[in-house]
């Protein structure tokens, strides 16, 4: 995607002459070089032409891709400037960085909610894939991490705003202003359980991150305070991470996990840390970055043993064995699926288990074990822990209930049970109609292709039909 263009751009087609690279030969590195990222790109002859010729502008970290291509070419650094596109948004790096220093942090994340609610309400609705499409890079998480993994938990994180300062910033923040961000959190991870990451309701968590959050942030705390804030808003940046994961914005879903592993760390919250790079395991994963997957659900592992309860390293457990079986690993999935469930017998009613774990029980693990046999080519696996996963009422989570659903038709399509299927597929559509999530329709475009062979029954026929019209609806 290119901005509309400001007329021919002579310093590149100068340098791509100085370094003899042809157009076809620097669409060509351009693609490489994002591969390289984890991006697909598809640019040619023809979109260099426009960008030398009409000026148009890349978005995304092209122009970067495009120094980096030139660059190599002619064995030195190239600087935008050089290539006339030093004037590009700089958003495509808003939300990757996972500064050293706390203060750095709260800027960083500030930045990241201040730009986020902009796009929302600017026109068309501001999705994030207007400016950043294309730009996720499972790369981006390696810093992050090593950075977590090394230091996971800072030092003092207590905050004087001088009395010169405007009074808001001065306002000193307790712990009751902590408590209603966390119960924010909560109350938000109703709301997405039930109507999916892109109802309207969502928007209040990038509301609340910018208008209670930030200033809060920026105010007065101790030590003792500060943590607890800074706990809070990372469950919040996280939970805008998952939302934005489910509506399939993953660019801007990349950014919120990073910021909340680094407001996680801050707030010396190991075990939510684990939880951030869970999600990042999940995302990962779905994208297709298998491996990549494995070491971030490994990375939570690790770092949480003898801390996380038995109930959240249950769930760490499981993510691993999600990751294994999109990797392909049958004997490793199953004994992170062993550890899981070994887990979670370990748990009890009044163990201290974090409030963001609470949708953890067995139908899940049950759920997430389906999912894992149907990655490994299962299929009796699949019906079996997917009739264990639907056996349990799913009130108040209405999503997750539409994806068990989807599993199960496609396991007995599988087995041959075309009632099974239809009607499992039936009640997946009338789920997936009910609420917004660009996951639960992908899903449902999958669970269509399974049954592709079975086109010739009507039932399936009328499935489809019916399965369509939810899947082109607004997301």
């Amino acid at each position: 995607m290119t901005v509309s263009p400001r007329g021919p751009n002579e310093r590149l087609g100068t340098l791509l002459s100085l370094a003899q690279i042809s157009n076809a030969g620097l669409a060509r590195r351009v693609n490489d070089l994002g591969a390289q990222r984890g991006l697909t790109l598809r640019y040619d002859k023809t979109s260099v032409a426009r960008w030398v010729s009409k000026g148009m502008v890349p978005q995304g970290p092209v122009p970067h891709l495009i120094a980096t291509a030139i660059g190599g070419k002619l064995g030195r650094p190239v600087p935008l400037e050089e290539i006339g596109l030093g004037d590009t948004d700089p958003a495509p790096e808003l939300g990757l960085a996972f500064p050293r220093e706390v203060a750095d942090a709260v800027r960083s994340a500030t930045d990241l909610w201040r730009v986020d609610l902009d796009l929302r309400r600017g026109p068309g609705g501001g999705r994030w894939s207007d400016s950043l499409a294309g730009t996720f890079s499972v790369a981006a998480y390696a810093t992050p991490v090593s950075r977590w993994l090394i230091t996971p938990a800072d030092g003092s994180v207590a905050r004087e705003v001088p009395r010169a300062a405007s009074e808001a910033a001065s306002y000193r923040v307790g712990h009751s202003d902590a408590a209603k961000l966390r119960e924010a959190a909560q109350e938000a991870r109703r709301w997405d359980s039930k109507y999916g990451g892109g109802d309207w309701r969502s928007s209040m968590v990038p509301e609340c991150l910018r208008v209670e959050a930030a200033p809060l942030l920026l105010a007065s705390y101790s030590d003792a305070v500060g943590r607890a804030l800074f706990g809070a808003t990372a469950e919040l940046t996280r939970l805008a991470g998952w939302m934005a994961f489910d509506t399939g914005q993953h660019e801007a879903a990349q950014r919120y996990y990073i910021q909340a592993l680094r407001l996680a760390r801050a707030a010396a919250d190991v075990p939510l840390g684990g939880y951030v790079l869970a999600s990042m395991s999940l995302q990962a994963g779905y994208r297709g970055f298998a491996e990549e997957a494995v070491d971030l659900a490994q990375a939570a592992l690790e770092r949480n043993r003898g801390l996380a309860t038995a109930r959240t390293m249950s769930f760490f457990h499981l993510v691993e064995a999600r990751a294994q079986a999109k990797a392909r690993n049958a004997a490793a999935c199953a004994t992170a699926l062993g550890a899981a469930e070994s887990a979670l017998e370990r748990a009890r009613a009044g163990d201290p288990d974090p409030a963001w774990i609470d949708f953890y029980a067995y139908d899940r693990l049950a759920a997430d074990a389906a999912e894992c046999f149907r990655d490994l080519g299962v299929p009796s696996k699949v019906r079996q822990f997917t009739r264990e996963a639907l056996a349990k009422p799913t009130e108040g989570y209405v999503r997750s209930h539409g994806l068990r659903l989807v599993v199960s038709a496609m396991a007995e399509a599988e087995a041959g049970d075309l009632d099974a299927a239809v009607a499992a597929g039936e009640r997946a559509v009338e789920v997936a109609g009910r609420i917004s999530s660009q996951r639960s329709r992908e899903y449902v475009v999958e669970m269509l292709r399974r049954l592709e062979p079975f086109q010739g029954e009507r039932r399936v026929r009328e499935l489809t039909e019916r399965a369509r019209a939810v899947i082109v609806a607004p997301a």
